[in-house]
């Protein structure tokens, strides 16, 4: 399912069990729309449940600047590994307009020498914006790579969208 925000029209997937995925905007809604399927393939086109529309409402705010906390939303992680999970719940405790490094989350997760694995796992994150990747920096100040559409781009919009910059300069790894 498509859904507007700020920023595009981002798409939403799920299941009983919570949110499978949340897409941020491609180049085009039918780019969007393609990459949504690509994520759940065999998914079918449904009226949402009244959980996922919070979960739209909760997103579009967050993309509106609001700094709405996005905990309330259930996310179905079968499919995610247990470390990636681990990461995930860390992560989803970062609070808009704040910053941490992929260090950072490695050592609440217990596993401080894991930056890079914790980046890998964030650079494949199926839950944009409620698990908020774009919210875990580079401990240099490097933006790195970020996987949505638009790259550093996109990462450095959100986080001025949510007031995280607070005039620091962070720059495009």
């Amino acid at each position: 399912m498509l859904f507007d925000t700020a920023i595009g029209q981002c798409g939403i997937g799920w299941s009983e069990s919570g949110l499978a995925c949340v897409q941020l905007p491609e180049a085009t809604s039918r780019d969007t729309q393609k990459r949504l399927c690509t994520l759940l393939p065999g998914a079918c086109r449904a009226i949402a449940p009244k959980s996922v529309e919070q979960a739209i409402t909760g997103i579009a705010a967050v993309l509106r600047g609001e700094g709405k906390n996005l905990s309330y939303v259930n996310l179905d992680m079968r499919l995610v590994s247990p470390f990636y999970q681990r990461v995930y719940e860390v992560t989803r405790k970062v609070p808009p307009g704040v910053t941490v490094t992929y260090g950072d989350i490695a050592i609440c997760i217990g596993s401080p020498g894991a930056a890079r694995a914790v980046g890998q796992a964030l650079g494949r994150n199926p839950f944009a914006i409620v698990v908020p990747c774009h919210r875990v920096v580079a401990a240099n100040g490097n933006m790195c790579g970020f996987s949505a559409h638009g790259g550093t781009a996109t990462k450095l919009r959100l986080l001025t969208i949510e007031g995280a910059l607070n005039g620091q300069q962070l720059r495009a790894g």
